[in-house]
């Protein structure tokens, strides 16, 4: 694989778990390059159990979050589930904030995270 991959993929009982790689998800080039490998989860390894792991991320942009959007309409839209967990206090108050806590699934923790399924 690329050396400049954003992700990490690991298979937890046919969950797949994916790890963020970058602590600061800001650039916009950084940001589509991390959404087009999120939505080739969906759209062309057909995943339908995806749990997006945060634990080493500080910072996120807006242009992320629309990202996480999109990519849960897009497990939604084929009958999958996504579900977010270790998540940094500061970026969970922004998910508050702008009320994603009500359309994302968010756990505190990768097991609570994978018994969602």
């Amino acid at each position: 694989m690329s050396k400049d991959r954003k992700i990490d993929i690991e298979e937890v009982n046919g969950v797949t778990v994916v790890r963020l790689l970058e602590k600061k998800i800001l650039d916009e080039s950084n940001i589509e390059a991390l959404g087009q490998e999120l939505f080739a989860l969906v759209d062309v390894d057909g995943r339908r159990k995806v749990v997006l792991e945060f634990k080493v991320v500080e910072y996120l942009s807006s242009a992320a979050l629309g990202k996480l959007i999109t990519l849960n309409q897009k497990m939604a839209a084929a009958k999958g589930k996504l579900v977010l967990c270790c998540i940094q206090k500061e970026i969970l108050e922004v998910f508050m904030i702008t009320q994603l806590h009500r359309i994302l699934t968010i756990c505190d923790d990768l097991d609570q995270a994978l018994d969602q399924f």
